[in-house]
């Protein structure tokens, strides 16, 4: 006969738990730091049962939820505003693999796609303004070129340029003491007036034009220049000239790129002792006006201009007889300069004399005494005492100084 089981609820067989087990299994214990280890578990209850309770094996200190990696580089493209399009893509992604994996950064997805979205429209607008093709532009300059960014160089500098050369496209240079061996020196500078750019050609014309009159005042004794030297200049660029650069640096360098300068050709008043700047003053005003003749190869061709010519050198020669002897010179250079100023004096009668020629054989003719008297050769022995270069510089064809050599193309910068 069956004993019937005791009241309660009907349990299946086999899942009574022993005798003497309480009736609900123990609530585990969390997790503790210890000294022994990061983290202990305490011993196992004796009255555990065959199965885990609910919850076993978490910890409040597990890894959290990662950030999507997608998100944080359309944060990034956002911020940075670099490559827009591409940021906008990323964030589109990211979400959809936030949503799939249960990732964090939902937030940052957000956010570049936004920056992202504003970058796209001003591209766009920039685009449709021309600022991009003005962009491209300066960027193909600089590829062009031999440098990093724009330069500016202060008179009385001297430089290297990455390439060696002073031709076509400069960005940056190479200061270096002008002491030694350098690939130009900087003998001048000058604004070129506002408006729209001139182009590259009329730009680097205007550089030559100026240049060559200044060139001068920095060397002022021309007998010093080497044969070998050149006049060149850096130029505005298209790209610079939006930006306001209107500067001009007029450069010395030598006609063989290769070969370069050494030392530097500064004689001014700031270098040159009193007596010599004096009389390189007075030689500038002549040469002045001798390079002032005009641009026809025979004097048939522009009589009255020549006659003209010659009236404006007789007067700068009649100026300096005047100003030189006014000057006191040292006494081992004061009687050779008073010579030559006599010499001034009956240049410039030659001179007056050719102004007032009825034709061209009667200028010549007073033209040719005008020249012998200040020929060069008869300086060299008052040069000599002065401290001055005693060569003689080559001449051009219209009696202008040929030293410094011929303008060189210009640099743009």
């Amino acid at each position: 006969m069956a004993i019937p089981p005791p009241p309660g609820p009907q349990q299946p067989e086999g899942q009574y738990p022993p005798p003497g087990t309480p009736p609900h299994p123990p609530a585990p214990y969390p997790q503790y730091p210890s000294p022994q280890g990061p983290f202990q578990q305490p011993p196992q209850s004796p009255y555990a049962g065959p199965y885990q309770p609910w919850g076993q094996g978490y910890s409040p200190y597990n890894r959290p939820v990662p950030f999507n990696g997608l998100a944080i580089a359309a944060l990034v493209l956002g911020i940075l505003c670099f490559l827009p399009a591409v940021g906008l893509v990323l964030g589109i992604v990211a979400l959809v693999q936030i949503k799939r994996r249960g990732e964090r950064g939902k937030g940052m997805a957000v956010g570049g796609m936004v920056m992202s979205s504003i970058g796209v429209v001003l591209l766009a607008l920039t685009v449709a303004t021309g600022g991009a093709r003005a962009f491209w532009e300066g960027f193909e300059d600089a590829a062009g070129g031999s440098g990093g960014s724009a330069f500016s160089l202060e008179v009385g500098e001297c430089f290297d340029t990455p390439g060696g050369s002073l031709k076509g496209l400069a960005i940056d240079v190479d200061k270096v003491p002008c002491t030694g061996g350098h690939d130009a020196e900087v003998f001048a500078d000058f604004e070129m007036p506002e408006g729209d750019y001139p182009g590259q050609d009329a730009a680097a014309d205007e550089a030559d034009r100026r240049c060559y009159l200044l060139r001068n005042t920095y060397a002022m004794d021309s007998w010093a220049v080497p044969g070998d030297v050149a006049v060149y200049s850096f130029t505005p660029t298209a790209q610079s000239w939006r930006t306001g650069d209107r500067e001009v640096s007029c450069l010395f360098g030598n006609a063989d790129e290769e070969s370069g300068l050494t030392g530097s050709l500064r004689n001014d008043q700031l270098t040159l002792e009193p007596d010599q700047y004096s009389y390189l003053s007075s030689a500038a005003a002549i040469d002045d006006a001798l390079d002032a003749i005009p641009d026809t190869e025979y004097i048939d061709d522009d009589l009255p201009g020549y006659k003209e010519w010659a009236d404006d050198v007789s007067e700068a020669l009649a100026r300096e007889a005047d100003g030189l002897p006014a000057h006191r010179f040292a006494p081992d250079a004061a009687k050779l300069v008073a010579a030559l100023a006599k010499d001034l004096e009956r240049s410039a009668k030659e001179w007056a004399k050719a102004a007032d020629a009825p034709d061209a054989d009667t200028f010549s003719e007073h033209y040719e005494k005008a020249l012998k008297l200040i020929d060069p050769k008869k300086t060299v022995t008052t040069r000599e005492a002065l401290g001055l270069a005693t060569t003689p510089p080559v001449y051009d064809d219209g009696g202008g100084t040929g030293s410094g050599g011929e303008g060189g193309p210009g640099i743009e910068v």
